[in-house]
This record gives structure tokens, sequence and C-alpha cells, in this order.
């Protein structure tokens, strides 16, 4: 007769079966996935109430007839949605002319800000005394306040006590001063050179430059070495080397921070309006939105304003995904 043993005797139900998990507890992956929406939660929520819901307000009052003093009694009930805004925006004079001028402002200084950072980052590449300190002093210009160097830079084109004008009619021979800051163009050697336009774009470009220098120095130092040497032992020039070793190496980057300082430029503000004030031909989108909403006190043609601004945008946006995935895959 067979020994029943005590494990035998115990009804089935009781012993679960070995890779089959009891009911209600999760995984380690469940529990993973979410412990980690848990912590992202809090981010999520502030991003939502601070970028995504201001968003949103926006989009919907692009499409209402509504005055700045009328906004605190607009309620769900009295929406009316029209496309009167976007054609009063997109018919009205100088909306054009303000984006071509948001363009051509976008795009100098887009490229000046990029060739600058490379040129500047090549130069400083090789050790030499004293190239920490010269690194340091690029960055000045990007970690000054906006405040602080548009003053800085007012002063210095002042046509009444400027240094650059005093210069120009000391050693330049100019017979009067020149109001850099609202005068839409002058003649250079007979041709036509816009003023106001060229001091935005220079001043966002020594503003943003050190920025795309930080990018590209991080960049160069990861360039292996021994491509460069075998580069050097082949008899490659040095603008064989740049072309055809580092520049390649180079190009994500470049293209990253292109698309970047595009977007960022095209919608700034603040720089244009603290030097000019839109006078002088600089009157960019973003100085537009500021005068329906301030000057004019039209919140819907603003939003609409924002909203064209965002659709503009959409294409270097676009462009910049689908960099930053191919990065990651390439990873």
């Amino acid at each position: 007769m067979s020994v029943v043993t005590r494990r035998e005797r115990e009804p089935a139900r009781r012993r679960p079966s070995r890779g089959r998990r009891p009911s209600g507890r999760l995984t380690r992956r469940a529990r993973e996935e979410l412990h980690g929406r848990l912590l992202i939660s809090p981010t999520l929520l502030v991003v939502g109430l601070v970028v995504l819901a201001p968003f949103a307000a926006g989009v919907v009052l692009a499409f209402q007839q509504v005055r700045l003093i009328d906004i605190r009694f607009l309620s769900p009930a009295d929406l009316d949605f029209t496309l009167r805004n976007f054609a009063r925006v997109l018919g009205g004079p100088g909306f054009w002319a303000a984006a071509r001028t948001t363009l051509v402002y976008a795009t100098l200084s887009t490229l000046g800000s990029v060739l600058a950072g490379l040129a500047l980052a090549l130069a400083l590449r090789r050790p030499f005394r004293g190239r920490g300190l010269l690194r340091a002093l690029v960055l000045v210009p990007y970690v000054l306040p906006v405040v602080a160097a548009a003053t800085v830079w007012t002063t210095l084109l002042n046509p009444q006590y400027g240094a650059v004008n005093e210069v120009g009619r000391r050693f330049l021979g100019w017979a009067e001063p020149i109001s850099f800051l609202t005068t839409r163009g002058v003649d250079v050697a007979g041709l036509p050179v816009p003023a106001a336009l060229g001091v935005v774009v220079l001043f966002e470009v020594w503003k943003s430059f050190p920025l795309a220098f930080l990018f590209i120095t991080a960049r160069l130092q990861a360039v292996p070495r021994d491509v460069e040497e075998a580069a050097v032992i082949d008899g490659a020039s040095p603008t064989q080397r740049f072309r055809y070793v580092l520049l390649p190496q180079l190009s994500g980057v470049l293209l990253l921070l292109a698309l970047l300082r595009f977007i960022w430029s095209f919608q700034n503000f603040t720089d244009v309006y603290l030097l000019t004030g839109g006078a002088g031909g600089t009157e960019v989108i973003g100085v537009r939105v500021y005068q329906e909403l301030v000057t004019r006190a039209d919140i819907g043609t603003a939003s609409a304003l924002g909203v064209l601004m965002t659709v503009a945008l959409l294409v270097p946006l676009a462009l910049y995904v689908r960099l930053s995935r191919g990065e990651r895959e390439a990873d």
C-alpha cells in the first residue's frame, strides 16, 4: 500500500501551477510602466497647464471676434467661430511685408550664427596659451541679459553721442550721423543697404553664435584623431581635411543647429522690439502680434497671427523631429 503524502492530499486549487501568476498581481514590467507614468505625471500636468492649455486657448481665440477689454466677460456660451480674423490679417496692409522681413531676418541670422560659431570653434580647436580664457569670453554675449545687451548696442549706435557715428565722422568721412535703428537703408558704394534690418541681424548673430560654438566644439572633440592623421599623411590640404573629414562629422550638428536657430529667430520678438521697435523696415511678425494685442487691443487678430506663425513653423519643426529620430535610430 503506497504512502500518500500530505502534499498529494491537498486540493489542486491550493497548488497554483508553475508559470501562472495569481490574479490581481502586476508583472514586473507592468509595475515599472506604472511607476514611470506616476513619475512623469507632475511634468505632464505642468506642461498641460503652462503650454497646452494656453495654446488651445489661443487657437480658440483666433476664431473669435473679441477685444482685449472683453476677454474677462467671454464664456463658452459666447463662442462664435469665424474666419474673419484670418481674412483681416492676410488681407491687411503690411502683413506680407512683415512675413518677408521675418523670413529674411530668420534666414540671415541663422546662417550668420552657425557660420560664426563654426569658424570660431575651428579657430580655437588646437590648444594654445590662453585658449580657456578666450572660450570663456566667447560665451559673454550669450549669458548677457538681452536688455543690457540691447542698451549697450543702442548707446553705441546713437546718432548724437554714439561711438560708431563718432568714429565714422572722424575717420571714415561721414558727412552726417546715421540713425542705424530707424533708417530703412543707406547707400554704400552706390548700393542700398538695409541699415536697421542689418543691425538687428548682426545683434542676433552676436547674441546667439556662442550656442553654435558650444555645440560644434563638443562635436569636434568627438572626431577621431586617427582619421585626420591619415588624411595628413595622405597629403590632404587643410581645406580638403575640412571638406572630406570634418564636415561629414559635423553635418548632423550643423543641420540641427540651423533648424533650431531658424525656429527661434522666426518667432523672436524681444531683440527686435528692444532695438528698433519695428521701425526702419524691421517689423517682424512677432512685433506685429504685439502691436495687434497691445496697441490695437484686438486679441482675435493677434491670436490669428500667432496661429499663422505656428503653421509656418510646422515645416522646420517636422524636419527637426525627423532628424532627431534619425539620430536616435543611428545610436
